[in-house]
């Protein structure tokens, strides 16, 4: 049975998290392989990584220092 709600996916292949989290592919592989992002799982023969582990992930990265925009942070 189909409903009328959107629900956003939970699950999201690498490209996707990688573009949740607001970085490219590479990178992305980057901090997988370092641990400061979740590593993925498998169900069936997708590769699949967590939307809720990653937004773990992304509040333990800290804030930038500073930046030209927001100034130095103290």
């Amino acid at each position: 049975m189909r409903d009328s709600y959107s629900y956003p996916p939970r699950g999201l292949s690498r490209e996707e998290a990688a573009r949740y989290v607001g970085v490219g592919t590479s990178f992305f592989d980057t901090l997988v392989a370092d641990g400061r992002m979740p590593k993925p799982f498998r169900i069936g023969k997708r590769v699949i990584w967590d939307s809720y582990k990653l937004d773990a992930a992304f509040s333990e990265l800290g804030e930038a220092r500073s930046n030209y925009f927001d100034g130095p942070v103290s």
